[in-house]
């Protein structure tokens, strides 16, 4: 496993991360044996960044992790969490006494007395330009309720309006071979602040495992059902915002360019890491067999020039026309 320094939280983090959304049973149910099950395969093949949300299964995950903490004392994990969407959307729910509110339900719940990293989780735009946000944000830090502070954000403007701000230490934003907007500007502005990039959803919420089709089921609570309109959420999140029908045929032609003996999924990840200025990749993993060939694709060889230039030339066919311009 590789290890970088993650922005301006200055940790040392595994470049493929653990997210966890599915373990609060947002994906379908987890049952918790299996959860940990996940946990640990993932931290035996040497990830050491876990990132989960105060809203995933409405605490369950974190509450899950924290259990792990504890099991496992002496661990050299960071835990990223996020905060911000148990509320109704507006900018003025944004205010240090919630911080402050949501912050200890996540020390709790993660059972820390400092967290390592917290998140606002994809909030209104405006409040990437109050100071009173960061100013908030700043006072937990100097209270040690947070070690350091970033944003998950939906669209690049959010990402560079946060990225000028000097105590924001990371950004974590969708990135995959169907979501390329962020090569634009986010990733160098990012390195030239020192601010950290974690790449979400790097393999559109499965597609670029080439396994699924059009009799593909999802269960009725996978938000892979449910949110393909984005009546749920930012209906980016779910498949990258692609058309459905569209991202299958894209994910074939993905799956074609991975070398032989790797499959599409770790081809995916690993050309995610290849772009300059990803700190970490948080791929989900329902499973051990998962987990742990989420963390191998971080040892794979270069995937190329010519590589990269087959993938931006699926994405100018497929998306660009569709998507760029959205986020």
């Amino acid at each position: 496993m590789e290890y970088r320094e993650l922005g301006r939280t200055h940790r040392t983090v595994s470049s493929i991360g653990l997210g966890t959304w599915q373990l609060g049973s947002d994906w379908g149910n987890v049952d918790e044996k299996d959860a940990v099950a996940v946990l640990d395969a993932s931290v035996e093949s040497g990830v050491t960044f876990f990132d989960t949300a105060d809203v995933y299964g409405d605490g369950r995950s974190e509450e899950v992790i924290g259990r792990y903490l504890a099991a496992n004392p002496g661990h050299s994990i960071t835990v990223a969490t996020k905060m911000g969407r148990r509320v109704d959307q507006v900018a003025s729910n944004y205010t240090l006494d919630n911080f402050r509110a949501w912050a200890d339900r996540s020390r709790r719940n993660l059972g820390v007395e400092t967290l390592d990293l917290v998140q606002l989780h994809c909030p209104p735009s405006s409040v990437y330009d109050s100071d009173a946000v960061y100013d908030a944000l700043d006072t937990l830090v100097s209270e040690e309720v947070i070690a350091t502070y970033g944003f998950s954000v939906e669209e690049t403007s959010q990402a560079l309006a946060a990225i000028a701000r000097p105590g924001t230490a990371t950004i974590q934003i969708i990135l995959n071979a169907f979501r390329l907007k962020p090569l634009d500007e986010v990733l160098p502005a990012a390195r030239e602040a020192g601010v950290g990039i974690i790449a979400r959803v790097p393999l559109a919420s499965g597609l670029l495992s080439a396994k699924y089709s059009k009799q593909t089921a999802f269960a009725a609570d996978d938000h892979r059902n449910y949110n393909r309109d984005g009546s749920a959420f930012d209906v980016g999140e779910t498949f990258s915002g692609v058309n459905y029908d569209d991202g299958l045929a894209a994910a074939q032609e993905f799956a074609a360019l991975a070398p032989d003996g790797v499959s599409s999924a770790a081809a995916a990840l690993a050309w995610v890491l290849q772009q300059a200025g990803v700190s970490t990749v948080i791929p989900g993993a329902r499973n051990p067999e998962q987990a742990r060939s989420n963390a191998a694709a971080g040892s794979l060889a270069p995937l190329g020039e010519q590589f990269e230039a087959s993938v931006q030339g699926i994405y100018d066919r497929y998306f660009r026309a569709s998507i760029h311009s959205r986020w």
